[in-house]
């Protein structure tokens, strides 16, 4: 049997003794991911009752699951996943690779002629290990995720996005600031200390 690098060990260690972990498993969350969402959402209300929105990057579904719960009976949200995900009340979902046209329009196809309220975006590439390799996917699938959300948001409407701190960081940034009024970061408390990850949340788009 393989032996677990020193770095694995200590991620499951982590994992195991990790309170987000502990109270998604007790509250029904399908990862602890959950609470950034409800943190960010307690803060900046982006998700209330009747708000339709796009989830992109959504499973395992822990992101999905708390805006259908918020978004209520007369909200709607829309997922997309490169994996597989489970069915969830009030979501639908499309798996594909987002980088491709043809599952972008059956995306499109989905939402039909509604403008979204919001679009949230969890998505991070497979990590190769290679820092710089790392890093330029992850940003490229941001910038798929903000050119989609200039396309289907509302006047006003709001994009929150996972972004990692490193190289491309100012030139995003940018890109967002051209797009939204305002744009702020945000760094949930259940978002690992350690990690470079942040969120910038774009409100009111122009």
């Amino acid at each position: 049997m393989a032996t677990r690098s020193k770095s694995s060990k200590a991620w499951l260690s982590e994992h195991v003794n990790d309170h987000y972990v502990h109270r998604a498993q007790k509250d029904g969350y399908r990862a602890r991911a959950a609470y950034k969402l409800l943190e960010i959402n307690e803060k900046d209300q982006l998700i209330k009752e009747g708000t339709v929105l796009a989830d992109l990057g959504s499973a395992p579904g822990s992101w999905s699951q708390v805006a259908a719960k918020l978004a209520g009976g007369s909200g709607e949200v829309f997922a997309l996943d490169i994996l597989p995900m489970d069915p969830l009340p009030g979501v639908s979902f499309i798996q594909g690779d987002f980088r491709e046209e043809t599952v972008l329009a059956e995306f499109e196809s989905l939402l039909g002629n509604r403008d979204l309220d919001l679009v949230i975006c969890d998505m991070a590439p497979n990590m190769s290990g290679n820092a710089v390799t790392d890093q330029a996917r992850s940003f490229y699938l941001c910038e798929l995720a903000l050119d989609f959300a200039r396309s289907r948001l509302k006047n006003g409407g709001s994009f929150l996005v996972k972004v990692f701190q490193g190289a491309g960081y100012q030139e995003y940034l940018a890109a967002m600031r051209e797009t939204f009024a305002t744009v702020q970061t945000r760094k949930p408390d259940a978002s690992r200390g350690r990690s470079s990850e942040i969120y910038l949340l774009g409100k009111n788009k122009r």
